[in-house]
């Protein structure tokens, strides 16, 4: 199979493994995650992979470049894919804690690590509370729709972020969506 014919969770499981392969060791964030746990009702073209530990650019660009991934500003780009990628600096944490667990998917001799369905809700809220990103809210919801989420857990995380009063407007959500 050829890039170009990847879906992003082919290619998110591809590049996991390739950059692992190169002592690059990531996890998977961000909307991809939503993608994902959703099974495309939310549609992302942004692969975010936290480095679990400092990797220099020069590294990150050389390795990229042997699979046709370009340096285009802070992303890469590959010509065959309308995905794109970002290497985002550890420490791999949701707001200001760091994350605990992490999820797997696996294909194969293959895996993916991501976030969990819940540290992707609080990933989602943090860009919903800290931004008023309204689009991450959303996706959020998704995700608890899709997911068995700990919401007593996204709550206690949330009142530490001093976000209370936003976890209500969430919770909120999620009772509309599901009725």
């Amino acid at each position: 199979m050829k890039i170009k014919d990847f879906s992003l969770k082919d290619l998110a499981i591809y590049l996991s493994d390739y950059l692992r392969k190169n002592n690059i060791d990531t996890v998977l964030s961000g909307g991809a995650c939503v993608t994902l746990y959703t099974n495309n009702k939310y549609l992302s073209y942004d692969l975010d992979f936290v480095l679990l530990s400092y990797v220099a650019w020069k590294k990150l660009k050389t390795v990229m470049k042997k699979v046709g991934f370009l340096e285009k500003g802070k992303y890469f780009k590959h010509e065959d894919t309308p995905y794109f990628v970002e290497f985002l600096a550890p420490p791999l944490s949701v707001g200001e804690e760091p994350v605990k667990l992490i999820s797997n998917i696996t294909e194969g001799d293959k895996t993916l690590k991501l976030l969990s369905p819940a540290d992707c809700v609080k990933d989602r809220l943090a860009a919903y509370y800290h931004w008023n990103d309204k689009q991450s809210l959303e996706q959020a919801v998704l995700v608890c729709e899709a997911c068995q989420v700990d919401l007593k857990e996204v709550e206690r995380w949330s009142t530490n972020e001093g976000m209370k009063d936003k976890f209500k407007i969430f919770r909120k959500e999620i009772k509309s969506a599901i009725l």
